[in-house]
């Protein structure tokens, strides 16, 4: 064999190996978006059509038809109830009688404890449980800049002398890469209403502590959430439990798999701040259904959804404790709302 031929003989082969994967490759995607398993499909239309800003993702591959069948076959079904303050009683245990291994985590602790960092875990995800109990401390705190344009929550913490700060609600946000200055719904700080804006329409309603420092959730207006005595709240949802009854989550929720942020308290009046990671190879992230699991198991009886993906955010002692995924500096991006402990 001459050296034209070999040469053409190796170009051959390495043709024919690279059409072999160019083959398998659209077979395999072809397979996964629309292959008999719905998995994957409903992954994809709920993770893109829920973030409110990359639903081209989804109508990219897919019709308005499947698009609207997945999110009907996906959806939550919300509690229609408002907080039952009078369910909350604070107490202090001086048993040691745990009705579970996650009820342990939380009520074993240092005696002065203001909170504790609780690792969580499931299929598929990973984040961290914040236990807060003294509830008299959590408070909304606001970007300083209110229309004009958000911050991020190091600096928010920083400002507020916070021990511990969470990313709260949503924010108007049409180009997905807005300044954050613009919260939706309302906003309440000390008693007072300090921003107004277009509900996210992401189900729940108010979220947030009275002046006994209960955490109360319900759909309300302005008049009956001050009427209610909410001294700092935000609107947002959906919710995830209400007086103790868990909403009906059909196949994932609607929401598809991200980074997921949640607020919870329990009948003993211990706070719970959540958030999961996502988005990352170690954590794709959580649904509907794993933050119901998640609250249930340590005992909320009232809990609901706040924003996640870029921003879910954990910061403990001024240091970032999730691993955000906005990009840029330490991955955080500028938001209107936080929730801060100090």
């Amino acid at each position: 064999m001459n050296k034209e031929k070999k040469k053409w003989s190796k170009k051959k082969k390495i043709l024919t190996i690279f059409g072999s994967l160019f083959i398998v490759g659209v077979g395999s995607f072809l397979f996964l978006f629309y292959g008999p398993w719905d998995g994957f499909r409903n992954f994809w239309i709920t993770s893109a059509m829920t973030t409110m800003n990359h639903r081209y993702l989804a109508e990219w591959f897919y019709s308005d038809k499947t698009i609207n069948e997945v999110l009907k076959a996906n959806s939550i079904i919300e509690v229609d109830e408002i907080t039952d303050e009078s369910k909350i009683k604070f107490r202090k245990y001086t048993t040691a009688i745990y009705k579970n291994e996650y009820e342990k985590e939380i009520l074993v602790h240092d005696k002065d404890a203001l909170y504790k960092l609780i690792n969580v875990k499931g299929k598929g995800y990973q984040g961290f449980l914040v236990a807060i109990y003294d509830p008299s401390r959590i408070h909304v705190a606001t970007t300083a800049y209110l229309g004009k344009r958000g911050e991020d929550i190091l600096t928010v913490s920083k400002r507020e002398n916070a021990i511990i700060a969470m990313n709260a609600g949503g924010f108007y946000d049409p180009d997905w890469n807005s300044n954050g200055a613009l919260p939706h719904g309302t906003v309440i700080v000390d008693s007072k209403i300090v921003s107004r804006y277009d509900d996210a329409r992401m189900g729940g309603g108010f979220i947030g502590f009275d002046k006994n420092d209960k955490l109360i959730l319900g759909r309300m207006s302005d008049t009956e959430a001050l009427n209610k005595g909410l001294r700092d709240a935000i609107e947002f949802g959906p919710y995830l439990i209400v007086n103790g009854k868990r909403s009906f989550v059909k196949g994932n929720g609607g929401w598809g798999i991200a980074p997921r942020t949640a607020i919870g308290q329990r009948q003993d009046g211990i706070v719970l701040f959540l958030v999961i990671n996502g988005r990352l190879t170690t954590s794709i992230g959580a649904d509907m259904v794993d933050l119901c699991d998640i609250m249930e198991n340590y005992g909320a009886y009232n809990a609901a959804n706040l924003d996640g993906g870029s921003s879910s955010e954990l910061v403990i002692n001024n240091k970032i404790i999730n691993t955000p995924v906005a990009g840029g500096k330490n991955g955080l991006r500028d938001m209107s709302t936080f929730w801060v402990v100090k």
